[in-house]
């Protein structure tokens, strides 16, 4: 038997979710290392943010400018370019409508 344990009676679907979040000042996710925000936490912002798409937006834009300067300090590397850091950090809130581009 593989996998986590699970008590008897336990239902696995009840499980705690792990939060995916940043790991500071490298902006990888804490539990899979991740480029953050990772698929899940990306899953998991759009649950929460569910009924407020602008909120997430907006929420996400402050993460890009904290993200934006934390990599900037870290002088081993250049980092993401500006056009991954949006596609990472903002493209993917806009609400897709069918026979968009996207």
């Amino acid at each position: 038997m593989t996998g986590q344990y699970t008590a008897p009676g336990q239902d696995r679907s009840r499980r705690a979710v792990r939060p995916h979040g940043p790991m500071r000042p490298l902006w990888r996710c804490r539990v899979r290392a991740a480029p953050w925000p990772c698929q899940p936490a990306r899953l998991l912002l759009l649950m929460e943010y569910r009924r407020d798409r602008v909120a997430l937006s907006m929420y996400m834009a402050g993460c890009l400018f904290d993200a934006t300067a934390d990599l900037m300090k870290l002088n081993d590397n250049p980092g993401p370019s500006p056009v991954e850091l949006f596609e990472r950090f903002l493209a993917w809130t806009a609400r897709r409508t069918p026979g968009s581009d996207r």
